[in-house]
């Protein structure tokens, strides 16, 4: 499944945020989205998940207009994993996890066992299982991080569109997540995510977007974009490339559930 955009402008309270964003995802992607604060990455993901609609340009699923696409089948098709996503009521964890499934439910009809077999292999994927009873007010920012992925996880959709999903965690936890969203991408599952931290993007994704100014200004190998001259004009910084620094290598308990 291909989503595109091409020409694409967004405009919020009247102000344009993004202008001229021509991108596009294929099936088995893993694409890092990086750039400054205020360049537009989060605006641009929900544009790419139908949210928001196009002051100008068009999104473009499988080469079909997305705001053409009935809501249902969108969100079939496109899982947006929004950025610090609050939960303000003590549901359960599992039922939490479940709403991921309401794009395959009809209205009324509660999960059945395909729906439970998808809910038991997001929360495993992620680590949760044992969460499963907890309410979700009752989690620290990191558990709940995981948990809102486990929910994006159980829709299924072929597209997975991620705002910052590691922000809140800690190095553990951000190989976990980086690991099981490369994985997600070698099954053949489209993953476009939104990082602060350029190690991550270098070490996981092999293809990188560079936002500036609520545009693309940067599309290809991670390595090319994220280049010292890039970095200085985007992020307005100069960098030391340097082998002898502490970065995490590899989580050492492959089955640790530490919450």
């Amino acid at each position: 499944m291909r989503l595109e955009a091409q020409a694409l402008g967004i405009s919020l309270d009247e102000a344009r945020v993004v202008s001229d964003a021509t991108m596009s995802l294929s099936k088995g992607e893993f694409v890092a989205l990086v750039g400054p604060n205020g360049a537009g990455k989060s605006t641009l993901l929900r544009a790419l998940a139908g949210l928001l609609p196009p002051a100008a340009g068009r999104v473009l699923l499988d080469g079909r207009d997305l705001a053409a696409i009935p809501l249902p089948e969108r969100a079939r098709a496109i899982a947006l994993l929004p950025q610090a996503a609050p939960v303000h009521w003590p549901i359960r964890v599992e039922r939490l996890v479940a709403l991921g499934r309401l794009p395959h439910l009809d209205a009324f009809h509660r999960p059945a066992g395909a729906d439970r077999d998808a809910i038991a292999r997001a929360m495993a994927a992620t680590r949760v299982t044992h969460l499963a009873a907890r309410p979700a007010t009752h989690l620290s920012a990191g558990e709940r991080a995981r948990v809102l992925l486990a929910r994006v996880l159980a829709t299924e959709a072929p597209i997975l569109l991620a705002d910052e999903p590691v922000a809140a965690l800690d190095p553990y936890h951000q190989l976990q997540v980086m690991e099981l969203l490369a994985a997600e991408a070698a099954r053949g599952r489209t993953v476009l995510v939104v990082l602060h931290d350029l190690g991550l993007a270098s070490r996981f994704c092999a293809r990188t977007l560079l936002m500036s100014g609520g545009g693309v200004i940067a599309d290809g190998p991670t390595a090319t974009v994220l280049s010292d001259a890039h970095l200085a004009a985007t992020y307005g910084i100069r960098v030391r490339r340097v082998a002898d620094w502490l970065v995490p290598l590899a989580r050492v308990y492959e089955d640790d559930q530490t919450p």
